[in-house]
């Protein structure tokens, strides 16, 4: 299915749920953001100060206040790459926002079958495919939305699977 709706669109038509799988160490470590953080960078500002970033808790906001369950899940490596130490310190602001976010290290996965490609899952009906370039970068086509029952079985299996043995944000501590 060809992509024609944007992220902002698809999470905003979403009625009841939409939940995201992440299983990758590092994204976009050319995002301002993430070489500020790697710099040391550990204010509040930092999040402050990210349009982007404002825009994606708006339209989380959007979503939880119409009674959309928002979850993310993250596989990880322990110990953590600084990427997931970044994506750690941002998370306080996306579970005030209304998000639900659990940690799961990737040795405790070795048991559930995975797609190979991040995801989200839309009232589990629609599946958007996130392709990352081997450096966790976004190519132009990075986005692929489909409703295939196999697909969607899949990363909705996945997903529930390691959102049941995965550590909630609010206890979940990043290694030293």
């Amino acid at each position: 299915m060809a992509q024609t709706s944007t992220f902002e669109e698809l999470l905003a038509s979403a009625r009841h749920s939409a939940i995201h799988l992440e299983m990758r160490d590092g994204y976009m470590t050319s995002d301002p953001d993430y070489i500020q953080w790697k710099n040391g960078v550990r204010a509040a500002d930092l999040t402050a100060n990210d349009t982007s970033f404002q825009k994606w808790l708006t339209w989380v906001r959007q979503a939880t206040e119409r009674g959309v369950a928002i979850r993310r899940a993250r596989v990880f490596s322990v110990p953590e790459s600084d990427y997931i130490k970044f994506e750690y310190h941002y998370s306080d602001a996306n579970v005030a926002a209304g998000e639900q976010i659990r940690w799961l290290p990737r040795r405790r996965a070795t048991d559930i079958a995975f797609p190979g490609n991040d995801f989200w899952v839309f009232d589990n009906e629609l599946v958007l495919v996130l392709h990352f370039t081997g450096d966790g970068e976004s190519p132009d086509d990075w986005m692929e939305l489909t409703r295939d029952a196999r697909i969607l079985e899949l990363c909705t299996n996945a997903f529930e699977a390691v959102w049941e043995r995965a550590v909630p944000h609010e206890q979940y501590k990043i290694s030293s």
